[in-house]
């Protein structure tokens, strides 16, 4: 088990890594263009952001600096009363361009069930997005992530789900950006709802985030993981690298990254993939690092063979 990391560890760190993440920044202006490039979801660093070692505000700067990373995907909760306080996301704004990161994505949570059996909720959930939009279009994302969660029968939440989507998607489009459903608990982590789900919303700014490693329904079912991103990656506009735990040799203990991102290359996605280090072993920036080395080692490993077989592309 390795030592908590204090704040002064953490800022000590990004300051050791300011020269390499230049670096990788001069590096990358002369590479070839890869077939996906990597981001960071802020919940990679939940625990420090909330604990008071880093300041959300600081996330991007940190991103490019302490990691080498030039995207970012918000989390609401981290500034969840600041949504309309155009000072604070100015602010943040300032600091995301400063560093030359872009900011892709907001993820919102909490905001209520879009697909609430009761109409005045449904409603009001909506509504209650309708901030997160006219936030992540003023930081310059291209979506929100949402949650498409509902109660009832199979048919009846896919129902009650689509019209909360729809409604929530006909006023994003207004904005100029896509609303995103991950699997993320319930039905939306069975892989064939979450597909109906979005066919049913019919609309081409309503897509998905697929998540390598949300696919738990229910404390006794699972989906299954390589099913359920092989059915979500035909709508997928983003894409979250969730990892847990590595091996000596580097690879992530509880699901096969070779096998998730063939089925993202064969999708044809050529976006970000976002890294979202969620374990306990590693503390956040390790596990950050070692998923950003896992999906380089395999993106270069895919590329490769790739150019060895066309059919592969």
């Amino acid at each position: 088990m390795m030592k908590r990391m204090t704040r002064r560890d953490f800022l000590q760190q990004a300051s050791a890594l300011l020269v390499a993440g230049f670096g990788q920044k001069l590096a990358g202006r002369t590479a070839a263009m890869p077939w996906f490039r990597i981001s960071l979801a802020q919940w990679s660093l939940h625990r420090t952001i909330f604990s008071g070692k880093l300041d959300a505000l600081d996330f991007p700067v940190v991103a490019r600096q302490m990691f080498g990373l030039e995207a970012v995907e918000y989390v609401n909760q981290f500034f969840f009363d600041r949504a309309r306080d155009r000072a604070y996301l100015r602010e943040l704004k300032r600091r995301a361009e400063g560093e030359g990161v872009r900011s892709l994505l907001i993820m919102c949570d909490r905001e209520g069930r879009l697909g609430d059996p009761d109409p005045k909720k449904r409603r009001q959930a909506v509504e209650n997005h309708y901030k997160w939009v006219e936030a992540a279009r003023f930081l310059g994302c291209h979506s929100i992530r949402v949650n498409a969660a509902s109660e009832g029968s199979y048919e009846e939440q896919q129902k009650l789900a689509a019209d909360g989507l729809r409604r929530l998607t006909e006023f994003a489009a207004a904005h100029g950006l896509n609303v995103l459903v991950e699997n993320h608990g319930g039905l939306s982590s069975n892989g064939a709802w979450l597909a109906g789900l979005i066919r049913l919303v019919d609309h081409p700014r309503c897509g998905t985030l697929p998540d390598f490693g949300n696919w738990r329904i229910d404390a006794t079912t699972r989906y299954d993981p390589y099913q359920g991103l092989a059915e979500l990656m035909p709508f997928a506009k983003g894409v979250s690298a969730k990892s847990y735990d590595f091996d000596d040799e580097g690879n992530e203990t509880r699901l096969d990254y070779v096998r998730l991102l063939r089925i993202v290359q064969a999708a044809g996605y050529r976006g970000y993939i976002g890294i979202e280090y969620e374990g306990n072993r590693l503390d956040e920036p390790s596990g950050i690092r070692a998923t950003k080395r896992l999906l380089e080692r395999v993106r270069t490993l895919l590329a490769e063979e790739t150019q060895k077989d066309p059919k592969n592309r």
